[in-house]
């Protein structure tokens, strides 16, 4: 992968979610072999314990969490920049403690998802016979309410995988919600999580779709690359292509250091 630009991976996991494999040190490596400026590692922050708890690290391994990546840090000082973030989850109700653990450390950037519609992980694929009970129209409209309610907040820097419903295939039937969602991820300042982990789903695509990524370019929302990685293999998986949807819909990249946004 060659690029003129510097690029970052700003969506990285590590095994203390719980479902993902290979140590820190293994993405750091894996990262500069592939031509990487850098890297920030984002995984699943705790949530208070009835929500979401095997998929995520809980919240006393967040100091754990924050010594390997600073061990990182220091073993690649001068040849790769690896900055500490994290993924964040939206669910109504839960800001609080969200914003109790984002100012227990020092993080460079914070990606805030959505993955549930009530107590339904629609992204997970031991539940994804559900859409078969859903109205998509109706869905999409509740998800995206979510995905406007969580740049309101103000908790953070960007808003993951837009589109992320469509992870299995099955398409938002409208456009609407998703327009006007990003109206409000435009109003708040937020980036978007250019995810290029959709290309490694049924739905074939990265988060955003093509045509909202033009419509977020249109109204100047610069993205953050990132793969997603749940192994070191999928580190810049598919850069160049993302590069490409991005440039061709006039958008611009961006990273986040000290929660700060880096052209």
């Amino acid at each position: 992968m060659t690029s003129p630009l510097p690029l970052f991976d700003s969506h990285l996991h590590t095994p203390l979610c719980g479902h993902a494999t290979g140590t820190p040190r293994e993405y750091a490596q894996a990262a500069l072999d592939a031509g990487l400026a850098g890297i920030c590692f984002t995984d699943h922050m705790p949530m208070p314990a009835w929500y979401d708890a095997p998929w995520r690290m809980r919240q006393g391994q967040l100091a754990e969490y924050v010594d390997r990546v600073r061990e990182v840090q220091a073993d690649y000082s001068g040849r790769l920049e690896v900055r500490l973030g994290l993924e964040a989850d939206f669910h109504p109700g839960t800001e609080r403690f969200v914003e109790r653990v984002l100012s227990a450390h020092e993080w460079d950037y914070v990606i805030g998802s959505v993955h549930y519609l009530g107590a339904w992980g629609f992204d997970n694929p031991e539940f994804v016979a559900e859409y078969e009970d859903r109205d998509l129209a109706g869905l999409y409209r509740d998800y995206y309410a979510l995905v406007e309610g969580a740049a309101r907040t103000g908790l953070f820097d960007s808003v993951g995988h837009l589109d992320l419903p469509k992870k299995f295939g099955h398409r938002d039937p409208e456009s609407s919600a998703a327009l006007h969602a990003l109206d409000v991820v435009a109003e708040s300042g937020l980036a978007l999580d250019f995810n290029t982990a959709g290309w490694r789903k049924p739905a074939s695509e990265a988060y955003p779709s093509p045509e909202l990524t033009r419509a977020a370019a249109e109204r100047h929302i610069p993205f953050v690359l990132g793969s997603d990685a749940h192994t070191p293999q999928e580190v810049g998986f598919r850069f160049t292509d993302a590069l490409k949807q991005i440039q061709e819909a006039g958008g611009r990249v961006v990273t986040y250091a000290g929660r700060v946004r880096h052209a």
